[in-house]
């Protein structure tokens, strides 16, 4: 069936309501084939350039485990703490945020305390 009135109906106030209608429709189309080709079709540099980590501060190569766990715990203690005062000042939204953020350090805290007890199971 088909629709004699399109859909929508053109705006047929002015004399070039047609034109400019089509010439809207054009962006349009031309503004999405944009999106879709920037966010479904990356440009080459970002798909083949691999991430390079920055090399200013490195880890000694042959650092051993414990050390690293070790040293990794009191990051995540000493985040914890922090985000735990911070999470003092705040009120509403924001503290639950902060408070979860501190809970989630927490848990990673836990989890490397437990790796280093796997490591070295005579210092716990």
């Amino acid at each position: 069936m088909s629709n004699v009135v399109p859909d929508p109906p053109l705006n047929t106030a002015t004399p070039n309501a047609e034109a400019t209608e089509a010439e809207a429709l054009i962006k349009d189309r031309e503004a999405i084939k944009r999106a879709l080709d920037y966010y479904l079709d990356p440009p080459e540099p970002y798909s083949v350039k691999p991430r390079r980590p920055s090399t200013m501060f490195m880890i000694a190569p042959d650092t051993d485990t414990e050390s690293l766990l070790a040293q990794a715990c009191e990051s995540l203690a000493s985040a914890s703490v922090m985000a735990s005062d911070f999470a003092t000042n705040l009120i509403g939204p924001q503290r639950n945020t902060v408070l979860a953020i501190q809970q989630i350090v927490m848990l990673a805290e836990l989890a490397v305390n437990r790796a280093l007890d796997n490591v070295d199971p005579q210092g716990a």
